[in-house]
């Protein structure tokens, strides 16, 4: 290296042009730039020497613009295409003279940077540059476009993205965006788990976004691909909400073209009075009871359930997909059914005053509710009634003389229940409640133990118990459900507790999962030595096989739907499956229980809410299980002090996070006058109500006259 020579070299990973000035010890230079700038090189860090001329650091400028000109990539294919001709390879030098006729600084200086530049046609050897093969370039070009293409369609979706956050609504996705969001998604459902992880927080950074999952959550909500109150445990356990084209188009076919295997063995029942009993927002209903007097006075009970088999054949696509969702998933903003309501609710469903196919159960039994006779038959039945469970309560409680049907059916399900109990059934009442999200309003109800629904609960446990009994004694494989004999408190321990929701949950501590399988075996909490669900069908897959085992038995197929191994094997996957729901479930109604008691705090600041201390859960750490006596709600809560069960305080909400799944509690103790004025208040409330009940039955009275 000389003094005056002009030298780039890399300066923080860039190249940097600068005039050699003067040796600085053995192996380095000082150079100094056009900003009159030194910088200490070691020989290592040159690029590139432009070979001839003397030059001064205000000289660069004008040398790179001079350059600059000579700076056209188009003109490298030209000169690759004459190097491979002669096999030759090129340095700055034969560059600058091949394409400009001249090796002077700035023409050298402009070949070496077209060399150093292109990442196509040359590839770097030493000193000097290699051409590369024709295949090796097509095959760059190839990767080049779509690195091309991959980087409009980046740069695309932040764009639109960008513009959808800042609220332009007129702007719409287009389908290669949603690979990137999907990455999002996964980021927002599993945070620091997802595999794309860093592919997240890319997106996230250049959207000038947090790199956390909430940030992930809170952008798709920005981008209007998600809701506030999305339920990501729908969306973590992958349960489908929406039904591919190809099961709607199989709904439409076998609408038209399924023939009824059982036609010629179905008995018409249309005569008898059927009761259809269930909630009034439930839309699939598959389940109906009648009350027949048999010659002699005697009488006989009829379950029909639902036959959905009549549409399936097993293994075809209806039956794929109702087995891969296994159940229909409940949740308080709308329910996720098992099949396409057009079949569900339509002529799957037993359809008041409407012809329906059902599998009906007859049963007579014993003077102690035990079953004496029983027989199954696919049938042709016609709901009579379409009652809610308080229609039915109300025609038991009145009993309404043009309903002794209702009323027979009634007294042999207490009839049931006595028997069960002396068979060693365990009854545990602890509340129920419904959550109903409709927009953005949220309705809590306890679902309150009644007449009826104890009937229809009597009678469904019924039909499971003949079920598994026909199975038994005909050799039908059939799913069972089974439940082992839980370790209960002593009767002396139990009688020391507050009867109610405290003995009640000190016995549901107690108990063990249920269990499925081939064999028939004991259902300790129902008092049976044989289960086997069958009596919802429409919704539930394992009721659904018992269906087609059972039909296909009493039609005398000689090969069941359903081998032992392949029912097996089913069940697991099914249950396992189910279980999922289930989960989904319970965290998608806790999701909604805190929102409802973190908005009545947010308006109502220190809102006191009424609970019972039913159960320790670490008595050490005062760690208790309360129940919110007016909403059915179950929460944990720790104490400042130490409580009975039992014992009813005041509490308040003073932390509610939904989506962090945390709610706490703090107990307000209320002073006596305070006492005597919520006490006040709760007796105006009931003087209120008893004026309205008055009034109702007033104006009921003066339309009957």
């Amino acid at each position: 290296m000389e003094k005056g020579r002009l030298i780039e070299f890399k300066l923080k990973g860039e190249p940097h042009l600068a005039v050699a000035d003067r040796p600085e010890g053995k192996k380095n230079w000082i150079l100094i730039d056009q900003r009159g700038q030194s910088h200490t090189i070691h020989p290592r860090q040159i690029i590139y020497e432009v070979p001839q001329g003397s030059y001064e650091a205000s000289a660069i400028e004008s040398f790179v613009a001079e350059a600059e000109h000579y700076i056209d990539p188009d003109n490298l294919e030209v000169a690759w295409e004459l190097l491979t001709e002669l096999e030759e390879p090129a340095t700055p030098e034969s560059l600058a003279q091949l394409l400009f006729s001249d090796t002077s600084g700035p023409l050298c200086y402009a070949a070496h940077r077209l060399l150093s530049d292109d990442k196509l046609y040359f590839k770097q050897k030493g000193d000097h540059y290699e051409p590369r093969p024709a295949l090796q370039i097509e095959e760059l070009k190839l990767k080049n476009e779509r690195e091309t293409a991959r980087q409009a369609e980046w740069d695309g979706f932040l764009a639109r993205a960008k513009s959808i956050l800042a609220g332009d609504e007129s702007v719409a996705w287009e389908k290669s965006d949603r690979p990137r969001i999907e990455v999002l998604e996964r980021y927002a459902l599993l945070g620091d788990e997802s595999s794309q992880k860093a592919a997240a927080q890319e997106i996230l950074v250049a959207l000038g976004r947090d790199k956390y999952a909430d940030a992930a959550f809170a952008t798709l909500v920005g981008l209007g691909l998600w809701d506030e109150h999305e339920n990501l445990e729908l969306r973590r356990r992958q349960i489908p909400t929406q039904f591919p084209d190809e099961v709607q188009t199989a709904v439409e076919q076998v609408l038209t073209d399924l023939p009824d295997l059982d036609e010629s063995s179905r008995v018409d029942l249309t005569h008898l009075k059927v009761y259809t009993i269930d909630d009034e927002s439930t839309q699939e209903i598959d389940d109906g009871l009648s009350y027949e007097t048999l010659p002699g006075g005697r009488g006989k009970l009829w379950i029909h359930i639902a036959d959905p088999t009549r549409w399936l054949i097993p293994g075809d696509i209806l039956d794929a997909e109702a087995r891969k969702r296994c159940t229909t998933v409940y949740l308080p903003t709308g329910v996720i059914p098992m099949f396409p309501f057009e079949l569900a609710a339509g002529p799957m469903s037993l359809v008041q005053g409407q012809k329906c196919c059902a599998l009906s159960f007859g049963v007579a039994l014993a003077e102690d509710g035990g079953v004496e006779e029983y027989s199954i038959q696919p049938s042709w039945v016609k709901p009579t009634y379409r009652l809610t469970y308080e229609d039915a309560d109300e025609m038991i409680e009145l009993g309404v003389p043009a309903e002794g049907e209702l009323l027979a059916i009634a007294d042999l399900a207490k009839q049931r229940h006595i028997w069960r109990k002396a068979q060693g059934a365990i009854s545990i009442q602890l509340p129920e409640s419904s959550i109903k999200v409709d927009g953005d309003a949220i309705a809590i109800e306890m679902l309150e133990s009644s007449l009826s629904r104890e009937m229809v609960a009597e009678m469904m446990i019924l039909t499971s118990e003949v079920a598994a009994r026909y199975g038994e004694e005909n050799n039908v494989p059939l799913p069972y459900r089974s439940q082992p004999q839980p370790e209960l408190p002593s009767e002396e321990e139990l009688m020391q507790l507050e009867a109610g929701w405290v003995r009640d949950s000190a016995i549901r501590r107690c108990m063990t999962r249920s269990e499925m399988g081939i064999v028939p075996s004991r259902h300790a909490t129902l008092g049976l030595d044989r289960y086997s669900q069958v009596t919802s069908p429409i919704r539930r897959y394992t009721d659904l096989m018992g269906h087609f085992q059972i039909k296909a038995h009493l039609r005398g197929d000689e090969v069941l739907p359903f081998p032992e191994a392949t029912l097996t094997e089913t069940i697991m996957s099914v249950s396992n499956a189910a279980y999922e729901a289930t989960m989904v479930e319970r965290q998608t109604k806790k999701y909604w229980a805190i929102e409802y008691l973190k908005r009545h705090e947010e308006a109502n600041r220190g809102q006191l809410w009424e609970v019972v201390m039913v159960r320790w859960l670490r008595e050490h750490e005062k760690l208790g299980l309360i129940i919110f006596e007016d909403l059915g709600l179950e929460f944990a809560m720790r104490f400042d002090r130490h409580l009975a069960l039992g014992e009813r305080i005041n509490v308040r909400v003073s932390f509610a996070d939904p989506r962090q799944d945390m709610i706490r509690f703090k107990e307000v103790l209320l002073t006596e006058s305070e006492e005597q004025e919520e006490e006040e208040e709760e007796e105006k409330k009931e003087e209120s109500q008893a004026v309205v009940e008055n009034s109702e039955e007033n104006i009921a009275g003066n339309e009957e006259e």
